[in-house]
């Protein structure tokens, strides 16, 4: 479990480091709600790191084909801050033992409110947190 742990506060603190504590919470149950769904992995790092990867070496991700966009923005995925890495540490750990209510409602995906993925359905959205807007039914 301290593996999934890792997993989860990387993606967390790299896709909500700056989001209240809701936002953040939110992430890590967008990624839980993945888990149990039967279209995506059925554990947290594979949820986290599933992307399109090279073919010659598959251990890159392809850009911009990633489903967390932190893992394929070319960008380090080593978290620079130490202490808020170590609150994200402290928010997935609450989402994967704690008895927590989802605040996203079921949702399996989310966007900044900076970009219009051609995914996102007005209809399917079911909730704004911040600067994430959480979508289920994709």
């Amino acid at each position: 479990m301290f593996y999934s742990m890792m997993c989860m506060a990387v993606a967390i603190y790299f896709e909500a480091r700056g989001e209240p504590l809701e936002g953040q919470i939110a992430v890590g149950q967008v990624i839980m709600n993945r888990v149990e769904d039967p279209r995506y992995p059925d554990d947290v790092c594979s949820v986290v790191y599933e992307a399109d990867h090279y073919s010659l070496n598959p251990r890159i991700p392809i850009r911009n084909r990633c489903q967390f966009s932190f893992y394929c923005d070319g960008k380090s995925d080593n978290p620079g801050q130490q202490t808020k890495f170590e609150e994200c540490v402290l928010v997935a750990k609450a989402v994967l033992y704690g008895n927590l209510k989802d605040v996203t409602y079921g949702a399996t995906h989310y966007h900044s409110t900076k970009v219009q993925p051609n995914w996102a359905e007005e209809d399917k959205q079911v909730r704004r947190i911040a600067k994430h807007i959480f979508y289920k039914g994709i």
